[in-house]
């Protein structure tokens, strides 16, 4: 069997697929998954604040688990947003040292096409860590992004996630953080 993603016989169990995503600390959903249908207008408005406060999370998902969860903060501990010097900071002081204590050799790595993702100093950086294992936008494999069955985490854990980290209505960020990462060491490969 090739171990060549392109190969029909590629096993998703040989795949790590990460990805980020927001959570918000007053429970917004993106209103683009959440649609009302009905005959009659229901005149339905939900009021959310200007720029609610959130906190923007990574993972990676694989046969044998979660590597994560990795919060985007700067140096001062506050919640910032991903762009590729903190992406790279990420691979570099968190992913890349958790990659150290598994047995991944034969893994590929997978991404979406976010810029973060697709700057050229981090797809040097992947490529330098996991040469031609990666699948990415401008990477030595090129894959399509956001193909559902491509993308697990945002097809299930994101989705996941979400709908169980409001459960105690969280009412600061360090208390979201924290449903977020006890939700997250719950599930089980």
């Amino acid at each position: 069997m090739r171990s060549d993603p392109q190969s029909q016989h590629f096993p998703r169990s040989h795949a790590f697929a990460m990805d980020e995503a927001h959570f918000w600390l007053n429970g917004y959903v993106n209103k683009q998954n959440c649609r009302i249908w009905t005959e009659a207008n229901p005149q339905v408005y939900v009021e959310t604040p200007l720029h609610p406060e959130k906190l923007t999370v990574w993972c990676t998902l694989w046969a044998g688990g979660i590597i994560g969860p990795y919060f985007f903060k700067n140096d001062e501990g506050h919640n910032v947003t991903v762009n590729g010097d903190r992406y790279r900071a990420m691979i570099t002081n968190f992913f890349i040292p958790e990659l150290n204590n598994h047995d991944v050799q034969e893994l590929w790595f997978q991404q979406d096409g976010a810029t973060c993702h697709t700057a050229r100093a981090t797809i040097d950086l992947l490529k330098d860590t996991l040469g031609d294992r990666l699948i990415s936008r401008f990477g030595p494999v090129n894959w399509p992004p956001r193909s559902c069955d491509l993308t697990p985490l945002d097809y299930f854990l994101w989705g996941y996630v979400k709908s169980l980290v409001p459960a105690d209505k969280p009412q600061t960020l360090d208390h979201l953080e924290d449903n977020i990462r006890r939700i997250i060491a719950d599930i089980r490969p």
